[in-house]
């Protein structure tokens, strides 16, 4: 066991996070921060008291934390820190909803990362994440390789879930993809799709395929109408998880995330969900995929969509 990870925000997304982490058993010690005063230290000492059932020795350390940085020397020399402050959707809102009062709180957290942990890789989750990802790369002044998005993971493990659902087969013999943004312009990849090895389009009509596409845009939402109160936490702790665990190994996975896009597809300037191998430096590299002409058209509608949005965060 070795390294450090910090969790700032202590709601359910946030604290199954850190719970996850500490579960692998490979970090050293994990750090749990909320505004919300004991709250984090609360869970920290629930999570512990759970080690020796699970089996795992990771330390959960809570800390209490000011709008003006007071408590953050908790999370001092981070090699990642995930980044879940920020309001939840509600039934009705959409990700673009929750820019304005969530810029102010992604701004300060990624400041005082920025001045305890001068060297740590950022994952973002709040949203809307495609900015939130652009702002704190700002806020910190970091390199682009180390502040991603968590979005493609979480984007492709509901297409996946969704197709063997449909097709009443083990998620593990579905292979799917989805890249582009965390919301409307999200792009699945059809093309890069299987099941058992076989393409998703000899299993599913085209009809069938778009359906499961649209369900996949709108899975957040559809968790958000069903809870009432708050968003999905489970599956997508489990994605921000399985990249901080992909940097600490320094594994050179492959993943779909929110990354900075230079020249790849044809695109430059922009954050933008794609596929990237994942190690200690963050991105190591984007990886690019033969997609169709169609799917390529949308993944550059996509990133023009995104660029502009990311362009406002700068005043935020």
């Amino acid at each position: 066991m070795s390294g450090k990870v910090s969790v700032i925000g202590a709601g359910f997304y946030g604290s199954t996070t850190a719970m996850r982490l500490a579960e692998y058993n490979i970090f050293e010690t994990v750090v749990l921060t909320d505004i919300v005063e004991g709250k984090p230290e609360g869970l920290a000492l629930d999570i512990n008291q759970s080690r020796s059932i699970e089996g795992f020795e990771t330390k959960v350390i809570g800390a209490t934390t000011t709008a003006e940085g007071a408590g953050y020397e908790a999370t001092a020399n981070s090699d990642v820190v995930v980044i879940t402050a920020g309001l939840p959707r509600k039934p009705g809102m959409s990700r673009m909803d929750l820019i304005g009062v969530n810029a102010g709180i992604v701004r300060s957290v990624a400041e005082n990362i920025a001045k305890h942990s001068p060297n740590a890789v950022i994952i973002v989750v709040s949203n809307p994440l495609d900015e939130m990802t652009a702002l704190a790369q700002l806020a910190t002044g970091f390199p682009r390789n180390r502040v991603m998005g968590q979005a493609g993971m979480l984007d492709t493990a509901r297409f996946t879930n969704f197709v063997a659902e449909k097709l009443d087969v083990p998620v593990g013999s579905v292979k799917t993809l989805t890249l582009g943004s965390h919301g409307e312009t999200m792009v699945p990849v059809p093309s890069r799709c299987s099941v058992g090895g076989v393409p998703l389009s000899d299993k599913l009509s085209p009809s069938e395929i778009a359906e499961l596409v649209t369900r996949t845009r709108n899975g957040g939402a559809e968790v958000v109408a069903l809870l009432k109160t708050g968003s999905a936490y489970y599956a997508p702790s489990a994605a921000a998880a399985r990249m901080a665990k992909a940097v600490i190994e320094d594994s050179g996975a492959v993943m779909p995330v929110c990354a900075w896009v230079d020249g790849e597809y044809g695109i430059s300037g922009v954050y933008l969900g794609v596929e990237a191998r994942i190690g200690r430096t963050g991105i190591i590299k984007v990886v690019e995929s033969d997609l169709s002409a169609d799917e390529l058209a949308e993944l550059r509608v996509a990133a023009k969509a995104v660029r502009a949005k990311q362009a406002d965060v700068q005043s935020l």
